[in-house]
């Protein structure tokens, strides 16, 4: 279950505050499990400061909690404070939003060559089925590869139709639109316009999609290249 610490204290060295953050996300490159962190001031108190920090798991928080640098950062942090910072723990119940938004970079950034999407939300052993691919694709690795396939192939959009969310999946009903650029499947670069409508449903487990479904019209992409009969 994605966990959420939010951290609150007062101070009147924000600008340090806010240095101090930036070495800490500096030194625990790689190593840190914290997947996104906000801070903000408050409007009608400006030395009050929150920082929100989301984990995928209340056990990967006290991971994070175990590096040295994040108990040296936080000794220095406690000497930038008038008072001991305070700290309220969550478990994230509901975030259908935040699993749209997740949902709908997946498809949309990778089309556009924008691969970060892959790394930051796929599980490492996210398994994708895509009943037009011989087996399943598995790992950010292979589904880059995959994408890059196509990408060779078409210049191509995700056209996000509508979304549902509901528990730990996310339905994404789409319109792919490509211009055929390069071989695929034996057919040279056509520079036909193609579309195609689908549906993809993803599976989130703390905080990262792990599996993923796609229901597709392959049969229609063929017959518009020229690779079936109408």
């Amino acid at each position: 279950m994605t966990f959420v610490q939010i951290v609150e204290c007062r101070t009147e060295r924000p600008d340090e505050l806010n240095r101090l953050m930036d070495t800490w996300i500096e030194q625990t490159q790689g190593r840190r499990t914290a997947t996104h962190a906000m801070v903000g001031a408050d409007r009608a108190d400006a030395q009050h400061i929150v920082e929100i920090v989301e984990f995928p798991s209340y056990e990967a928080a006290m991971r994070n909690s175990g590096l040295p640098e994040t108990d040296r950062i936080f000794r220095e942090m406690v000497a930038l404070c008038q008072e001991p910072p305070t700290f309220t723990n969550l478990d994230l119940v509901r975030d259908e939003q935040l699993q749209k938004a997740a949902a709908r970079r997946l498809l949309v950034d990778p089309s556009s060559g924008d691969m970060s999407a892959l790394d930051e939300l796929l599980a490492p052993d996210y398994r994708d089925h895509d009943p037009s691919m011989d087996g399943d694709t598995v790992g950010p690795a292979a589904v880059r590869q995959m994408i890059e396939g196509y990408r060779t192939a078409f210049d191509f959009t995700f056209d996000i139709q509508s979304q549902i969310a509901e528990g730990d999946q996310v339905a994404t009903r789409w319109v792919w639109r490509g211009t055929h650029i390069g071989e695929f499947m034996g057919m040279p670069a056509s520079n036909k316009t193609i579309e195609a409508a689908g549906m993809t449903v993803f599976r989130f487990e703390d905080g990262m999609v792990k599996e993923g479904w796609w229901s597709w019209d392959g049969v229609g992409m063929m017959r518009q290249m020229g690779m079936m009969p109408g």
